[in-house]
Protein backbone atom coordinates (compact mmCIF):
# COMPACT_ATOMS: atom_id res chain seq x y z
CA UNK A 1 0.00 0.00 0.00
CA UNK A 2 1.42 3.43 -0.91
CA UNK A 3 2.82 5.60 1.84
CA UNK A 4 1.19 8.80 3.06
CA UNK A 5 2.98 11.88 4.42
CA UNK A 6 1.21 11.44 7.77
CA UNK A 7 2.66 7.93 8.15
CA UNK A 8 6.14 9.13 7.24
CA UNK A 9 6.08 12.01 9.73
CA UNK A 10 4.87 9.69 12.49
CA UNK A 11 7.44 6.93 11.80
CA UNK A 12 9.65 6.18 14.77
CA UNK A 13 12.57 3.75 14.48
CA UNK A 14 13.57 1.08 16.91
CA UNK A 15 17.05 -0.21 17.61
CA UNK A 16 17.33 -1.23 13.94
CA UNK A 17 16.49 0.72 10.78
CA UNK A 18 12.83 0.58 9.77
CA UNK A 19 11.89 0.20 6.11
CA UNK A 20 8.58 1.60 4.95
CA UNK A 21 7.78 0.44 1.41
CA UNK A 22 5.87 2.59 -1.07
CA UNK A 23 5.79 0.30 -4.09
CA UNK A 24 7.86 -0.21 -7.20
CA UNK A 25 10.91 -1.08 -5.09
CA UNK A 26 11.01 2.31 -3.35
CA UNK A 27 11.16 2.58 0.42
CA UNK A 28 11.90 5.04 3.18
CA UNK A 29 14.57 3.87 5.59
CA UNK A 30 14.11 5.34 9.06
CA UNK A 31 17.37 5.13 10.99
CA UNK A 32 17.71 4.80 14.78
CA UNK A 33 18.77 8.48 14.94
CA UNK A 34 15.44 9.29 13.18
CA UNK A 35 17.06 10.31 9.86
CA UNK A 36 14.84 9.25 6.95
CA UNK A 37 16.38 8.21 3.61
CA UNK A 38 14.64 7.43 0.32
CA UNK A 39 15.99 4.32 -1.42
CA UNK A 40 15.15 2.27 -4.50
CA UNK A 41 15.88 -1.44 -4.62
CA UNK A 42 16.20 -2.81 -8.15
CA UNK A 43 17.84 -5.52 -10.22
CA UNK A 44 20.19 -4.92 -13.10
CA UNK A 45 22.12 -7.63 -14.95
CA UNK A 46 20.96 -10.18 -12.38
CA UNK A 47 22.33 -8.23 -9.41
CA UNK A 48 20.32 -6.53 -6.69
CA UNK A 49 21.24 -2.87 -6.31
CA UNK A 50 20.14 0.16 -4.34
CA UNK A 51 19.88 3.79 -5.37
CA UNK A 52 19.57 6.68 -2.89
CA UNK A 53 17.19 9.56 -3.68
CA UNK A 54 17.87 11.80 -0.71
CA UNK A 55 16.67 12.65 2.78
CA UNK A 56 13.07 13.22 3.82
CA UNK A 57 11.71 15.96 4.08
CA UNK A 58 14.20 17.66 1.70
CA UNK A 59 13.03 15.15 -0.91
CA UNK A 60 9.25 14.94 -0.60
CA UNK A 61 7.17 11.83 -1.14
CA UNK A 62 5.99 13.19 -4.50
CA UNK A 63 9.56 14.00 -5.62
CA UNK A 64 10.80 10.55 -4.52
CA UNK A 65 8.04 8.90 -6.55
CA UNK A 66 9.03 10.95 -9.60
CA UNK A 67 12.67 9.90 -9.17
CA UNK A 68 11.56 6.26 -8.81
CA UNK A 69 9.55 6.50 -12.03
CA UNK A 70 12.51 8.01 -13.90
CA UNK A 71 14.80 5.24 -12.62
CA UNK A 72 12.26 2.59 -13.66
CA UNK A 73 12.08 4.13 -17.13
CA UNK A 74 15.88 3.91 -17.43
CA UNK A 75 15.68 0.24 -16.45
CA UNK A 76 13.06 -0.36 -19.16
CA UNK A 77 15.51 1.18 -21.64
CA UNK A 78 18.23 -1.22 -20.45
CA UNK A 79 20.19 1.43 -18.53
CA UNK A 80 21.40 0.99 -14.94
CA UNK A 81 20.09 4.09 -13.09
CA UNK A 82 23.03 4.03 -10.66
CA UNK A 83 25.60 4.06 -13.45
CA UNK A 84 23.57 6.67 -15.32
CA UNK A 85 23.73 8.95 -12.26
CA UNK A 86 27.52 8.54 -12.04
CA UNK A 87 27.87 9.38 -15.74
CA UNK A 88 25.70 12.49 -15.42
CA UNK A 89 27.62 13.71 -12.34
CA UNK A 90 30.99 13.45 -14.07
CA UNK A 91 29.79 15.13 -17.27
Amino acid sequence: MPLKDVEIKAAKPGAKPLRMFDGGGMYLEVMPDEAKYWRLKYRYAGKEKRLAFGVYPEVSLKAARELRDKARELLRQGVDPGEHRKTVKTA
